[in-house]
C-alpha cells in the first residue's frame, strides 16, 4: 500500500511540485493543483490542502510557491495545519520530530530541486519523538 500525501502549488512552485511528484513515485500524491505556471493565488491551494486533511483523506501534505512563506501563513490559519518552511534537511526532521509538523512548505526561488528532494525524503520518513515536544504542540492551537 502506498503512501498518500497532498501535494500543491502556485505558479511559483508549479515545477517543483511536478519534479517531486516524478521523483518519488513509490508515493501516492494527491495532485491539488495547480496545472501549469500560469498566474494563481497561493492561499486557494494551502485552504484546499486544509480542508483535506481535515475531512482525514490525507494526513500530511506539501506546498510549494515562491519562497514557501506565503502559502505556509496560508495553510497555518486553519488550527488542524502545523506547516513548516524548511530550507534544509534539518529543519525538515527537526520539525517532524519536535513539531509534529504535518505539512511541508518549500521555496522554488531559494532552494535548488536536490535540496527539495533532500527535504522531502526527510520530512517523509521523519517521525514525532512526543515525550516534552508533544506539551508544547499542545499549546499552539491554545487561544489566550
Amino acid at each position: 500500500m502506498k503512501l498518500k500525501i497532498g501535494i500543491a502549488a502556485d505558479h511559483g512552485g508549479y515545477r517543483y511540485k511536478q519534479a517531486i511528484i516524478d521523483k518519488f513515485p513509490q508515493i501516492e500524491w494527491l495532485d491539488l493543483g495547480t496545472e501549469n505556471t500560469e498566474s494563481v493565488d497561493y492561499p486557494d491551494f494551502a485552504h484546499e490542502m486544509a480542508q483535506r486533511i481535515r475531512g482525514g483523506e490525507i494526513k500530511t501534505g506539501i506546498l510549494v510557491c515562491g519562497t514557501g512563506i506565503g502559502i505556509s501563513i496560508a495553510a497555518n490559519r486553519h488550527p488542524e495545519i502545523r506547516a513548516a518552511v524548511c530550507t534544509n534537511a534539518t529543519m525538515a526532521r527537526l520539525t517532524r520530530a519536535h513539531n509534529n509538523a504535518n505539512v511541508l512548505a518549500l521555496g522554488e526561488r531559494i532552494i535548488g530541486i536536490e535540496t527539495a528532494f533532500d527535504i522531502v525524503e526527510t520530512f517523509l520518513s521523519s517521525e514525532f519523538e512526543g515525550g516534552r515536544h508533544e506539551r508544547r504542540v499542545n499549546k499552539i492551537n491554545i487561544t489566550p
